[in-house]
């Protein structure tokens, strides 16, 4: 998830409350005003006594000219930099998260500039630090800086058996944000294929819909998450982040409210996708949906072999949740 900064030096009330009400991951303040920030809610501050401190967390550099491009490579990659375009041209930023990568933040006067930074060469830079006493481009930047999410390539898998389990615990996933017709989250037996389970955002007769809820399924099961790590859903708790994705790979970042696990019947899924098998065990229940490459909602007792669901796969193995290059056999 991109980064929102706001710049609040010289201090202003205004701008620190709007800076948090906004979701803003930090302001920047003069040495010494952390504590007057956090009368009012908690947020990073940068400063002399704040979280982060420059100088030693976070390099503050103007860019003028190639000297300064290579005085910000030079910095060590896990320090953010923040830097300031005296002539706001674009090469400058594209050369250097060509060869420094991450750890980029850009200052920006307001939420035009910032779209352009977060979009810069399709990945963009991690966030924007936003110098403005306009209340209301502080909340226009926060949306177009949080509304910048990864996308998820999403593949047809075509269902090759369903097959009846007995009891075993299940994972109700509860998080902070309500999700749509289409939306869910992908998750998968393996670390190499998921499938997109559907959120419980459609009504029925006999239970009411709960759009924060995903039904994930069995307890050993991977869940996708920010970042392209991903989590078991055993592990998952109170305020951790999950990745939403609807049926266009488009994804947001929510936090998990509770995971509730229960005993429930259960039902194994397999499908292949690109040569690939994806399998999932989840609940046995016509309230558990997987979703089609139309975007629409299929229960999962209903599926049978040759239906088409849509999944995601990957290459190689996990290794805590990371991403590792490896062979690796699951079954």
């Amino acid at each position: 998830m991109k980064r929102l900064w706001v710049n609040v030096n010289p201090y202003e009330k205004e701008i620190a409350i709007a800076a948090l009400e906004s979701g803003a991951e930090a302001v920047v303040l003069p040495d010494g005003q952390s504590g007057a920030v956090r009368q009012f809610g908690k947020i990073k501050t940068v400063e002399a006594g704040g979280d982060l401190k420059p100088g030693v967390d976070v390099e503050f550099i103007d860019i003028s000219g190639k000297a300064d491009e290579d005085r910000a490579t030079a910095v060590p990659a896990d320090k953010l930099v923040v830097l300031k375009m005296l002539d706001w041209t674009i090469i400058p930023i594209e050369n250097l998260l060509a060869r420094r990568g991450g750890n980029l933040i850009v200052r920006v006067e307001n939420s035009e500039q910032a779209r352009l930074m977060v979009e810069i060469l399709e990945k963009g830079v991690d966030g924007v630090l936003l110098d403005t006493t306009d209340v209301n481009e502080i909340k226009k930047t926060a949306q177009i800086v949080q509304g910048v999410s990864e996308r998820v390539g999403l593949v047809e898998a075509t269902i090759t058996a369903v097959r009846q389990l007995g009891m075993g615990d299940r994972a109700c996933l509860d998080t902070c944000t309500q999700m749509t017709l289409g939306e869910g989250m992908l998750v998968g037996n393996t670390a190499s294929g998921f499938f997109l389970v559907h959120s419980e955002s459609i009504d029925n007769p006999y239970v009411a819909s709960r759009p924060f809820r995903v039904n994930a399924g069995a307890i050993h099961a991977y869940a996708m998450a920010p970042g392209g790590k991903t989590k078991y859903l055993a592990d998952l708790k109170t305020g951790d982040e999950v990745l939403l994705v609807d049926w266009q790979g488009r994804s947001q970042v929510a936090y998990m409210g509770r995971n509730k696990i229960e005993r429930r019947p259960m039902m194994l899924i397999e499908a292949e996708a690109d040569g690939q098998p994806v399998s999932l065990v989840l609940q046995n229940a016509e309230t558990i949906r997987l979703v089609d490459p139309q975007g629409k909602a299929i229960a999962v007792t209903s599926l049978k072999p040759g239906d088409k669901v849509l999944a995601h796969t990957t290459h190689g193995g996990r290794h805590f949740g990371m991403k590792v290059d490896e062979s690796l056999t699951e079954r």
